[in-house]
């Protein structure tokens, strides 16, 4: 599995790619092309061109969550491509959602998305491929995340708080164990790895990229830390919407990794 970051809100010196607060990531696999989320913007594709990675060769666009900073940029991806491809995602991810007055959901209603795809919502495990796992659904157990909603989302006709249950992350079965490629983890970081866990059948953790929705709470950032360690996470991409003051603290115990745009990780 190959996996490059189009976008995320840092970028590297000496390399001219163009960042915004927002995340998508290329991945490859077997046969399949994919993108995990499409950023705010069309940053994403001008990054893809910088790189000469073809968006017309994708096969499918899986998506995390519905906020605007993960599907916004499908404004400017679906009009353009010339074939369907498989999307993925969650039966709530296209519910309108909002913070305030302000609307912060996806540019498409589901019934829109369908004449430019071929849709599919799953709230259950479903693999990608062989050993590429979009998950679904994430049990949420820990005492210390994913607790309150996030504004609000619009559910038959009647607004309500928004807690974020489309919130889903993918997972590879390497040899040496899983590696965890999250969205936003609204649903809780700890709560997607032990799932991820649960659904492969397999306790080794080799890695994890992704944001973590993880800010300045001592409680959760301790905790958090704890259960990765714990856990043996061999590498930690922590970016997006984790804050400095969370990423200081995972370097004292665990190997974490700058992520930015142009990062390629291969894991086997």
């Amino acid at each position: 599995m190959k996996l490059t970051v189009l976008c995320d809100n840092n970028t590297y010196i000496d390399q001219y790619y163009l960042g915004e607060p927002a995340l998508c990531f290329y991945i490859e696999d077997e046969n399949r092309r994919l993108l995990l989320d499409t950023g705010y913007s069309d940053v994403f594709i001008k990054n893809a061109s910088l790189m000469n990675i073809d968006l017309n060769q994708l096969t499918d666009i899986v998506i995390s969550h519905g906020h605007n900073d993960h599907t916004r940029g499908l404004k400017f991806l679906l009009p353009v491509l010339k074939k369907e491809m498989l999307f993925t995602c969650h039966p709530q991810c296209f519910n309108q959602k909002y913070d305030g007055n302000e609307y912060i959901g996806a540019p498409f209603s589901k019934e829109q998305l369908s004449s430019f795809v071929n849709y599919r919502e799953t709230a259950n495990p479903v693999c990608i491929t062989s050993r590429l796992v979009y998950l679904g659904q994430i049990p949420r157990k820990t005492d210390f995340e994913a607790k309150n909603p996030i504004g609000s989302e619009v559910v038959d006709g009647e607004p309500q708080p928004d807690y974020l249950l489309d919130d889903s992350a993918l997972v590879y079965k390497s040899e040496k164990g899983l590696f965890v490629i999250t969205g936003c983890s609204h649903s809780g970081i700890c709560n997607i790895i032990e799932y991820a866990k649960s659904v492969c059948d397999d306790d080794r953790i080799i890695g994890c990229i992704g944001g973590f929705h993880i800010f300045d709470d001592e409680v959760q950032i301790q905790k958090t830390l704890d259960y990765f360690c714990r856990n043996n996470i061999q590498k930690l991409y922590p970016c997006h919407c984790v804050s400095l003051k969370a990423k200081c603290e995972f370097m004292k115990s665990l190997n974490v990794e700058e992520v930015g745009v142009g990062l390629k990780i291969e894991v086997l």
